[in-house]
This record gives C-alpha cells, sequence and structure tokens, in this order.
C-alpha cells in the first residue's frame, strides 16, 4: 500500500471538497503552468456537479505549457492569465471554490484576496495546496481569517466563507484505521452553544 495507504490524495481530496460543496464556479489560481493533478481534480468536480473551473495563470506564455499538462481536457478548463488578486475580487467574485497553488507569488495575498471576494457567498471554500513549501502556515492574516491547516500531502490550508452573524465553531478531526494505516480527515462543525448529549 506504501504511502498512497497513510495519506489521503490530495486530487482525491480536493475534488472531493469541491463536488462536495456542489461547486458551480471552481477557479485555480496557478503559480505556474497549471499542473494535470489539481486541475483535473476540479474537473472531476465539475463533471459531478455541472459547474465550470477557470484557471488563472500568470501570463500567457503557460497557456500551451498548461493545454499540454491537461491533454483533451483542457476543453473543460476557462483560461485567464492576469493577476490572481484582482481577478479573484472582479472577475470571479463570488466563486465558491477557489484552489490556490501556495507556490504563486504573494500566496497570503491571493488568499486573502480569494476570501474577500468570497464574502457574502456562504459556505464557500478556498483552498491552498503546497502551504509547506514557503512556511505558508502559520501566518497571522490566516489566521485571523480562521484559516485551518490540514497535513495532507504538501499542506492544505482550508477557509469556508460564513455568515457574519453566523456563530459556528468547528474542528478538523483525523483518524487513523489501525489495520490499514488509512488517515480519515472529518470537519465537525456545532453551534458554540455548548450541548448535552447523554448516552
Amino acid at each position: 500500500m506504501g504511502k498512497r495507504g497513510k495519506e489521503p490524495d490530495v486530487a482525491e481530496f480536493v475534488s472531493a471538497l469541491a463536488a462536495g460543496n456542489n461547486a458551480q464556479l471552481m477557479v485555480m489560481a496557478c503559480a505556474s503552468a497549471a499542473g494535470s493533478t489539481a486541475a483535473l481534480a476540479l474537473v472531476a468536480a465539475a463533471h459531478q456537479t455541472g459547474g465550470r473551473v477557470v484557471c488563472i495563470l500568470p501570463g500567457p506564455s503557460e497557456l500551451q505549457a498548461s493545454k499540454d499538462a491537461l491533454g483533451h481536457y483542457a476543453n473543460r478548463v476557462e483560461f485567464v492569465a492576469g493577476n490572481a488578486r484582482t481577478l479573484l475580487l472582479n472577475d470571479f467574485k463570488g466563486a465558491d471554490f477557489v484552489l490556490i497553488d501556495c507556490d504563486i507569488n504573494d500566496h497570503k495575498g491571493v488568499f486573502v484576496a480569494a476570501q474577500k471576494g468570497a464574502t457574502g457567498h456562504v459556505g464557500a471554500l478556498i483552498v491552498g495546496y503546497n502551504a509547506l513549501h514557503k512556511g505558508s502556515w502559520p501566518g497571522s492574516e490566516l489566521r485571523a481569517a480562521k484559516t485551518h491547516f490540514l497535513p495532507i500531502g504538501e499542506g492544505l490550508l482550508v477557509s469556508r466563507s460564513t455568515n457574519i452573524g453566523q456563530k459556528k465553531s468547528h474542528r478538523w478531526v483525523v483518524k487513523v484505521d489501525k489495520c490499514t494505516g488509512e488517515e480519515h480527515v472529518y470537519r465537525i462543525t456545532s453551534p458554540n452553544k455548548r450541548q448535552w448529549i447523554e448516552a
């Protein structure tokens, strides 16, 4: 079973998050050319939800490399070149799933821009991958925005947009199956009000 048996596959996890959130507009901010793994995760989710996938590239020179990496799936992705921060705050404001490569320049600024762009869109998910590459966590900007770090792959940062008046707390629970070594990650959400459960 090797490494895969001990650690969830990042692409499968991201795809499940997007599909489970029934995302209709999925935006991916790339550090360079779109990698096939992350982009295909969103293409798979879009296939389930009927949504669209937009890939923000740093410039037009990455376009052909992205299309080559995705092969025949490239026609299921809309490619846009430009500044990820600006595009997330304007053109793609209200995206319900944003995937950010933390190797991108100013990754924290892009993450915060995605969070601001999702304001008012309750339930929108912002996910950063390769979070351990530049020491993206911990960071005061991201901690203030209630971003959670998950030790999956090269590290994932996950944030969900909520109503300002919504008072719910949540936590991530990681359980390892002792027989198979598989790691299961659960998100538990509950109101801040303490509830007593009798057995």
